[in-house]
């Protein structure tokens, strides 16, 4: 009779396990999916036809969490968006092949107001050279297409980029830059005092980019931030 019981009980604590699990997992997938809603609209980062916006709340249990209104860690992914240039030149869009964001030590400060703050903010951003090119050569006209491929000699926030092709009857093959600074990506042609075109890109407030280098995807850009309010964009639409 007592091993009846002991295999009764056993029983019944894996059942309620299960469930707890999965309701825990049912209650994360919901709030994944309208924190993902929410940074569509702050950031807008799902703006193109195939373009992809994922946030994830990591950890386990997430109603733990969801009950205190902290989080360890969440993800932002968003693939294939694109951002214009801030003088809006007309086909001066630029996609974004990929923008991840970890946060760390998120809370949220307020549930009527939707917002929240982060202790640690890192990600990266990869514009990739197939996505330059065709920028570049959109606003060169009929200058002929113009292609930006990997160089080297990245330093800091300035990442060097071959540059070869046309642009305004004159050939070009040398090396461009490529400056991500605040919030801004700045690209320089060879020869040009300045900027070719500027990209400002909707980040959390106080999350800025430290670093552009030139690899084999893309020029990829990292940025930092502390004490991030996530609570609205640096600049509103």
């Amino acid at each position: 009779m007592r091993r009846r019981w002991v295999k009764v009980l056993a029983i019944t604590v894996v059942v309620l396990a299960v469930l707890f699990t999965v309701a825990d997992r049912v209650a994360v997938h919901y709030a994944d999916k309208e924190a993902t809603h929410l940074a569509a609209e702050k950031y807008d980062y799902d703006n193109s036809t195939d373009g992809h916006l994922d946030v994830s709340i990591e950890g386990f249990p997430f109603q733990t969490q969801a009950f205190s209104q902290k989080f360890g860690h969440v993800k932002l992914t968003a693939r294939q968006f694109t951002i214009d240039t801030t003088s809006n030149a007309q086909g001066g869009y630029l996609p974004v092949k990929d923008l991840r964001l970890d946060l760390h030590g998120v809370t949220v400060t307020s549930l009527a107001a939707r917002s929240a703050g982060a202790n640690v903010a890192t990600g990266t951003l990869t514009p990739s050279y197939e996505a330059l090119s065709g920028v570049v050569t959109r606003l060169a006209g009929n200058g002929g297409p113009v292609r930006i491929s990997q160089a080297p000699g990245s330093n800091g926030q300035t990442a060097r980029v071959k540059v070869t092709g046309n642009v305004g009857g004159r050939a070009l093959n040398s090396t461009g830059t490529l400056l991500a600074q605040g919030t801004e990506i700045a690209l320089t042609l060879p020869g040009a005092e300045q900027s070719t075109a500027t990209w400002r890109v909707q980040l959390p407030e106080d999350v800025d980019f430290t670093a552009a280098r030139a690899t084999s995807d893309g020029v990829q850009i990292s940025m930092v931030g502390h004490l991030v309010n996530l609570g609205q964009s640096r600049f509103t639409r």
